[in-house]
């Protein structure tokens, strides 16, 4: 036992190391570097420099973003795998992400929001309805919502609401160019307010999660052994599919679709910490900003004085990751 345990200090200490770097280089490095000592002088000091307040204006509420959002991306698509035992599940399956683009796309087409912080409340409603409406389709008919029933009715929503989205943009042509900002995934141009909308969502999701760490356990075994172990199912996937809602909610609505975070962290949290929740939830939270903000800093710095979007990034960079796992057979089966 003590091994293990050591194992996984080490290797949550390792995390935060790399955390802690991840947000010094988000502070940093960008189409205009920033010396160290100017970061600490901006945000400790009260430096008046230009460059300081790049950093205070720009750059903080950008990482501040990158971390909320990478974090709740990859403790829902954890939540989500174990809810629904599937390996490649993400906050997409239940129709989340969908939900918030259709939320989007009537906000700027027939609402007249235009802006970032007006996005962030039609996508968190979007993405709560479709969640809903995935749950609803599942649960009915013999046995409840089981995860074949929870994918399929996740599949049958997102078919719907991409037909939807597809169709407001095709006769509302003045919201595409807006619309494909936001959709593309990026943490460019977040402010502090928006941070401030957020967060509330981001940990009462969190709280949600982590409150079913044992019954997720539980369900890996099956449904059958988790009952036997008093674990109530249902009431585990509604808790954990609501906490799961709610986060890729609040991150989708703030940052836009960011691609393969959900996917990808909890299968690398779980190679490195092993199957125990109550260990590979607070990995992921620790691996899924990393991911995020590495992501951005490379996206800003590739094609200088341009950008790529950091939900392309994150592709880029999380497919190695995911094909080298299972190329040595590090995921579960």
């Amino acid at each position: 036992m003590t091994a293990p345990r050591t194992r996984r200090a080490v290797a949550t200490g390792a995390a935060l190391a790399a955390l802690v770097l991840a947000i010094l280089l988000s502070l940093a490095v960008g189409a205009r570097a920033v010396p160290p000592s100017t970061v600490v002088d901006a945000l400790l000091h009260g430096a008046t420099s230009p460059d300081a307040e790049v950093v205070r204006e720009l750059r903080v509420p950008r990482t501040l973003i990158g971390l909320m959002v990478g974090a709740a991306l990859a403790l829902a698509g954890t939540a989500l795998q174990g809810i629904t035992r599937n390996p490649i599940a993400d906050p997409g399956i239940l129709g989340i992400s969908q939900g918030a683009s259709v939320g989007v796309v009537l906000a700027i087409a027939f609402a007249g929001v235009h802006s970032l912080t007006g996005y962030v409340w039609f996508a968190f409603a979007g993405a709560a309805l479709a969640s809903v409406a995935v749950y609803a389709i599942a649960s009915r008919g013999r046995g409840g919502a089981t995860p074949v029933k929870l994918a399929l009715g996740g599949a049958a929503i997102n078919a719907l609401l991409l037909s939807v989205t597809t169709g407001v943009l095709t006769t509302k042509a003045s919201a595409l160019d807006e619309f494909r900002f936001w959709q593309i995934g990026s943490l460019d141009g977040r402010d502090a307010q928006i941070v401030a909308q957020i967060w509330p969502f981001l940990l009462l999701g969190t709280v949600l999660v982590v409150s079913v760490a044992r019954g997720l356990d539980a369900l890996a075994l099956g449904e059958d052994v988790a009952k036997g172990l008093g674990q109530r199912v249902a009431t585990v996937r509604i808790v954990g599919g609501l906490g799961a809602t709610v986060l890729t909610g609040a991150a989708v609505a703030a940052a836009g679709p960011i691609a393969f975070v959900g996917l990808a962290v909890p299968h690398i949290a779980r190679a490195v910490v092993g199957s125990d929740h109550r260990w590979v939830l607070p990995m992921a939270a620790l691996i899924g900003p990393v991911m995020l903000l590495v992501s951005d800093v490379l996206g800003r710095i590739l094609f200088p004085p341009g950008e790529v979007p950091a939900g392309v990034m994150t592709a880029l960079i999380g497919v190695p990751f995911l094909v080298t796992l299972v190329r040595r057979k590090a995921v579960p089966a």
